[in-house]
């Protein structure tokens, strides 16, 4: 016998619902920060929840939160709906150095439905990273530096391509919120930072100094 729906708290109605009543307040929607229990569980896999045009809606509707935020991803559960799809964008306005060494490339605008990954070689690079449910902080993560990407686009078409550089730690960092992990999980913990703190110490294009001065290691 199903048990009835708690209709008092908003991130446990059916998902059609929970992102109609998202909408219907308009402009950007409210960012959920780590500590709410959504950001915490694997996601749903999309099959249909979001009829076609309510689905075009919550899409434009992330992509609307990401810019104001702003950010270059974002996953549903980080605005309250566990299901399996992000969005990811990267318009890369950085200097030529961090560019090249950080291999942060312009990435259009992009759907990925039940994303997944896996990593490409062995090669791994650390650079420091932030969130959209962490605000204020970032870490240094070590990640994959080339993946293959398995996902759907919003209109059904399968994707399987492979990322390197920073358009990889993108990938990497969207779907891992769609199955509860947050980039905290995967940093070293001794180079977490305030935001004041990386752009006043750590804005090297690498974080070798940052590594040497706060004592965490680096891939070799």
């Amino acid at each position: 016998m199903a048990s009835e729906v708690d209709r008092t708290d908003p991130h446990a109605l059916p998902i059609a619902e929970r992102v109609e009543q998202l909408l219907a307040v308009g402009g950007p929607l409210p960012i959920v920060a780590a500590g709410h229990p959504v950001l915490r569980r694997a996601a749903e896999p999309f099959e249909g929840q979001l009829s076609p045009a309510l689905l075009a809606r919550f899409v434009a509707a992330l992509r609307t939160t990401m810019h104001a935020a702003p950010g270059v991803g974002l996953a549903a559960p980080q605005v309250g709906v566990g299901v399996r799809i992000a969005v990811i964008e990267d318009p890369a306005p950085v200097p030529e150095d961090i560019r090249v060494v950080r291999g942060r490339v312009p990435q259009p605008f992009r759907v990925l439905v039940n994303p997944s990954y896996e990593a490409v070689g062995t090669e791994r690079a650390a650079f420091f990273e932030g969130c959209l449910s962490v605000p204020g902080w970032q870490a240094v993560v070590a990640r994959h530096a080339r993946v293959r990407l398995r996902a759907l686009d919003e209109h059904g078409a399968e994707v399987d391509e492979e990322f390197t550089g920073w358009p990889a730690r993108i990938v990497q960092h969207e779907t891992d919120h769609l199955d509860g992990t947050l980039y905290l999980d995967r940093a070293e913990v001794r180079s977490l930072s305030t935001n004041e703190a990386v752009a006043a110490r750590w804005a090297q294009p690498t974080p070798e100094r940052a590594a040497a001065e706060l004592g965490f290691p680096l891939p070799g």
